[in-house]
């Protein structure tokens, strides 16, 4: 960590924390605990997975509405860091909520993971932007990807200790019941991200803004709409755009869904966190080896290694049966999980004018929730139809086929074919390019 400025550090913390909230809110506790609490009801393993679609895509669309209009507006002085801090806040708040919330309120639940989503992903579209401003373009697929294998790391620090709660608990070890130490584990959540979010908050600052002017949020739309017409000047930006749109897609619902996949597969709770913890072992040294492989032969190259991978997990996760497949799926999800997420904020960050960072990144998280909203939609449609959560996650295969094909036609940053622009406003770029 020594090679990295205090900034790159402070911007890379955050993912260290939040991504607790990745695994135990997002993967693993969360989806264990919803689960348990709707079967209690009497819901059928089926639609509860099926709910939990739903209510990702409801809270994944109202953010979708939007990230544009808040990316707009963000790029004024002084509101990017403002936009993070209150999403941060409410993910780390409604995180904490979960502790009072009795387990027989499944619907309670269900809503409150709404918030917290809405939290998590918007506190990311603003993150993501500041990676412009933390780094220069030549260290962005370094940066980010070392970011991503921290959130790793990090994340697997109040896993390991809620593991060990959740089991001393259900060993009667501790004179604490299992809902009481999943409770536990959703305040150590809240903790944990809220602790690490303090050094962004305190240590990096917008660089690259335009200066504030009257009627803000009038004129954001306006230059929200301009943006809009002027798609032809940005050609590559949006078909890069529409590729992520598809591939992402499928890496988000797997994510989101595989805890519930694997439980409706009758793996147990217990086996479930000892895999979901390893992915995240193995998950932190693939993430840095993406960011040197990205350097060494391209970032895009490596995006098409990641979406061939998820293609060959897909595939894999039609004809899984047993725990052991679902250990393998795992290490698979792991190879290339942490990497093509890094690689695709790294490409995008390097595309884009640095003035009007938080303006594509709304964008390109509008992109990343309305992908979240059909692939979680098609695996509980799907489920609910056959019965059977892998004949969704089959269906996947044709969104990372598109993806990976869109792609293609897409050039590299810096070839002269990712159009920056200009509409009229006075900028102000004392960063580091």
């Amino acid at each position: 960590m020594r090679s990295y400025s205090k900034e790159e550090k402070s911007w890379m913390w955050y993912d260290w924390g939040h991504s607790a909230y990745s695994i135990i809110i997002s993967t693993a506790v969360f989806p264990l605990f919803y689960k348990a609490a709707a079967e209690d009801a009497g819901v059928s393993a089926a639609n509860s997975t099926a709910y939990l679609g739903y209510a990702i895509a409801i809270s994944t669309f109202i953010l979708a509405l939007l990230c544009p209009i808040l990316g707009t507006i963000a790029d004024y002085q002084g509101f990017k860091k403002t936009f993070f801090a209150g999403f941060s806040l409410l993910g780390i708040v409604a995180t904490a909520l979960l502790t009072f919330i009795p387990n027989d309120s499944w619907e309670l639940l269900l809503v409150c993971y709404m918030f917290i989503a809405i939290g998590s992903a918007g506190s990311n579209v603003f993150y993501d932007a500041f990676l412009v401003d933390v780094t220069d373009d030549e260290r962005m697929n370094k940066v980010s990807a070392r970011g991503f294998a921290l959130g790793y790391i990090g994340s697997t620090i109040p896993f390991i200790i809620s593991i060990a709660i959740i089991l001393l608990a259900k060993q009667e070890v501790l004179p604490i019941s299992v809902t009481a130490a999943s409770q536990i584990a959703f305040f150590i959540t809240a903790l944990w991200w809220g602790v690490f979010t303090l050094p962004m908050l305190r240590n990096v600052r917008q660089k690259h803004y335009l200066n504030r002017e009257p009627r803000i949020v009038a004129n954001s739309f306006k230059r929200l709409y301009e943006t809009l017409k002027q798609i032809k000047q940005h050609r590559a930006i949006f078909l890069f755009l529409l590729a992520y749109f598809f591939y992402i897609d499928g890496v988000g619902t797997i994510i989101t869904m595989s805890t519930a996949y694997g439980t409706d597969l009758g793996i147990e709770s217990t086996d479930l966190l000892i895999i979901l913890f390893v992915t995240q072992v193995v998950a932190a040294p693939f993430a840095m080896l993406y960011g040197r492989l990205a350097d060494r032969f391209s970032g895009k190259i490596m995006l098409y290694v990641g979406i061939c991978v998820y293609i060959i997990v897909c595939t894999y996760a039609y004809f899984m049966k047993s725990a052991f497949d679902f250990w393998v799926l795992a290490m698979l999800v792991a190879t290339s999980q942490g990497g093509i997420q890094a690689l695709s904020r790294a490409h995008f960050a390097r595309m884009v004018p640095k003035e009007n960072a938080n303006r594509f990144f709304g964008f390109y998280n509008i992109f990343d929730k309305f992908a979240s909203i059909l692939g979680p939609l098609l695996v509980g449609v799907t489920a609910q139809l056959t019965g059977h959560t892998s004949m969704g996650v089959f269906s996947l295969v044709i969104l990372f086929i598109v993806g990976i094909v869109i792609l293609m036609r897409v050039p590299e940053p810096g070839t002269g074919q990712a159009v920056g622009f200009s509409d009229g406003h006075d900028d102000k770029t004392s960063g580091l390019n």
